[in-house]
């Protein structure tokens, strides 16, 4: 089964195909270069769809594309789809901005949640399944931990005082809402029904 995944990030993709193990008949591929969807979408699941709908047009091939980011519940829900392009600059930027914005935020009211929604698409851009998964936690108040990236160093785990960016990758994915997300996919695509349906074979009634 071959399915384009929607993004040009070759780490992305080997992080997925690491995931999925031992499935011998799943094969990912990236985008091409071309690739370039407009995220207009005002939830993760919207820019999801974009992004799974041009990879699917592109190559006609079925396309599976995933959207997340951070959600802060004492910032009204932000960065959210935006966590990306929070502000000008890199990774540790981003996450001194949200330092900074938080600084007068009370230790109990720091509540946060990493979200990711996945959408697979069949080959004319019809959704034929989508998860959403999300990773509780909170924000803390100073940077930890070298490992990960985005707002991992800050993201600290639900009661305890090590951040996501502490955490090995395996850990990381045994717990993460990308990882939960992919697992959920992945369980829809081992039925022989829906993998059927995303190469297009008729169903026997």
């Amino acid at each position: 089964m071959k399915i384009v995944l929607a993004s040009k990030n070759a780490g992305k993709l080997c992080e997925l195909m690491k995931l999925a193990g031992d499935v011998p008949w799943l094969e990912l591929t990236l985008a091409p270069q071309e690739f370039s969807p407009k995220e207009t979408g005002t939830t993760f699941f919207e820019n999801a769809a974009i992004k799974a709908r041009e990879a699917a047009t592109l190559t006609g091939l079925p396309a599976l594309a995933d959207d997340s980011g951070l959600i802060v519940e004492a910032l009204n829900g932000q960065p959210g789809i935006h966590s990306a392009r929070y502000c000008h600059g890199n990774d540790q930027q981003r996450c001194l901005k949200l330092l900074k914005e938080m600084a007068h935020i009370p230790n109990g009211r720091r509540d946060a949640a990493f979200l990711c929604s996945m959408v697979l698409v069949n080959q004319q851009g019809e959704i034929l399944h989508s998860v959403t998964r999300a990773w509780p936690g909170r924000i803390g108040f100073e940077a930890k931990g070298e490992n990960g990236f985005g707002y991992d160093p800050i993201f600290y785990l639900m009661d305890k005082e090590i951040t996501a960016a502490q955490l090995s990758p395996e850990e990381k994915n045994k717990l993460s809402h990308r990882g939960q997300a992919w697992r959920a996919m992945l369980s829809y695509l081992l039925s022989s029904t829906s993998a059927n349906i995303v190469l297009g074979k008729p169903q026997s009634n």
